[in-house]
């Protein structure tokens, strides 16, 4: 995601850090630097160069208390959070309420509808989706396979063909949840049709918001689209989708703040968990290998269901963690995706290149584990202590895991136990505290 941008303003600070003194020179030769990265990310050519005149002239003529290296650094810094959206957009959610997504054929409007149920549903909302595409053949299959995986409940037709004769349909019955989410169908292109579809719905269920949905890899098209959907129905925000695999989300992100939609969420993957807010600050600190604790903590929060978290937490209190708790760790770590997205969140870690080899072995190991725990006898899950060598030898056998692997993971249970101690959160068995230790001991900054 944005890697090339990443690399270069990493290299952009490490050069200002170690120049002896900051001229024009040096100021024009990383201004050039940055512009070919933004240009590269598909940022306006435009808003490229508004930003290098700002930090050119920032740089060279304002006065400030700061050493001159941490002014540039500041600078370059605050600007590519502005163009990015500034401060963090957030839609202001209360019970019953409607939210409409919007956008073209093929933006993942459908997935999306499913991942934000998910990740309110997390979060202690009682949220159902209502299926209102009715001009692609699979929309309403696609629904119901979705919230069946989410355990939501969803409302479709399959034989209905007006989208407002749906919504009438299930109108009643889906006042008694908090939040509703309504996937609504797109166009291959933006046409007047589409316009005419868009207005009647917005007129008739008067959703209390209205997301737009983009996929990244448009670029600076998004600016169009934004432009278009606000003059069809006013929207609160953007979502942008498919962030994981194009060069060109910052063009879009940059694109669709520089009409005023700012973005709520992005997507990441194909999983259901992956959603994230947001957060322009905690996005850049991600870039620049500073890490990103927040999103972490929402990550994990979106694998771990409210009632496994107060069991979890129960189980803490009287001082009991057994090899089933360790098992429900590991599978929240797989849960909140690959090794290497989470490791690039940690403060410090973002900034070690850590091979690939070496984060695929520990998934391997991982997995290894979780099928050595699913060949214990129940008694061994309770009490780990009792796992001698002839059970390690059984164990071994029966899951055809390795007697060292199934050491090596007696070893990270005992570790982990030991280091569950008072105040701990279930979602990463961290608290605040060894949080903040974690960040110093990685010279990592966040806030909380």
């Amino acid at each position: 995601m944005l890697e090339k941008l990443s690399s270069v303003l990493k290299n952009t600070f490490n050069k200002i850090a170690s120049a002896i003194f900051i001229d024009k020179k040096v100021i024009d030769e990383i201004i050039k630097d940055l512009q070919r990265a933004l240009i590269e990310a598909d940022v306006d050519v435009k808003i490229v160069f508004e930003l290098s005149e700002k930090i050119r002239k920032k740089a060279l003529e304002e006065k400030t208390a700061l050493e001159k290296k941490e002014h540039l650094i500041k600078l370059i810094h605050d600007e590519i959070i502005a163009i990015l959206g500034g401060e963090k957009a957030e839609i202001e959610l209360k019970k019953g309420q409607r939210i409409m997504l919007l956008g073209l054929y093929g933006s993942g409007k459908t997935t999306t509808a499913a991942k934000l149920a998910h990740y309110y549903s997390k979060r202690g909302f009682s949220c159902c989706l209502l299926g209102l595409d009715v001009h692609r053949p699979a929309a309403p299959e696609q629904i119901e396979q979705l919230a069946i995986k989410a355990k939501i409940p969803y409302f479709v037709n399959k034989e209905e063909k007006n989208p407002l004769k749906i919504w009438q349909q299930f109108e009643n019955q889906i006042k008694k949840y908090d939040i509703v989410l309504i996937d609504t169908a797109g166009r291959d292109a933006f046409d007047l049709e589409l316009i005419k579809e868009i207005k009647k719905l917005y007129e008739q269920i008067k959703p209390e918001h209205t997301i737009l949905v983009i996929q990244a890899e448009i670029g600076q098209t998004a600016k169009r689209q934004a432009s278009e959907f606000k003059k069809a129905c006013s929207i609160d925000g953007v979502i942008i989708t498919r962030m994981e695999g194009t060069a060109k989300g910052g063009g879009a992100i940059a694109a669709c703040v520089e009409t005023g939609a700012k973005v709520l969420f992005i997507g990441t993957g194909e999983k259901l968990q992956d959603i994230e807010t947001f957060n322009p600050t905690s996005f850049v600190s991600r870039m620049l290998g500073m890490g990103d604790l927040e999103t972490l903590l929402e990550k994990a929060r979106s694998v771990i269901s409210k009632e496994e978290e107060e069991k979890i937490e129960e189980r803490l209190k009287k001082g009991t963690f057994t090899m089933l708790d360790l098992y429900e760790q590991l599978k929240t770590m797989q849960g909140m995706g690959p090794l290497s997205k989470i490791t690039e969140m940690i403060p410090g870690l973002g900034k070690m290149k850590i091979p690939t080899e070496i984060l695929e072995v520990q998934e391997e190991k991982m997995k290894k584990w979780k099928f050595a725990i699913d060949s214990m006898t129940k008694e061994e899950i309770e009490d780990p202590e009792i796992i001698d060598s002839l059970r390690i030898a059984r164990i071994s056998k029966g899951s055809n895991v390795p007697a060292s692997d199934i050491r090596a993971l007696l070893k990270q249970y005992k570790l982990v136990k030991k280091f569950f101690g008072s105040g701990v959160s279930p979602e990463l068995g961290l608290d605040q505290k060894k949080l903040a230790k974690l960040a110093k001991r990685f010279g990592g900054k966040f806030k909380f």
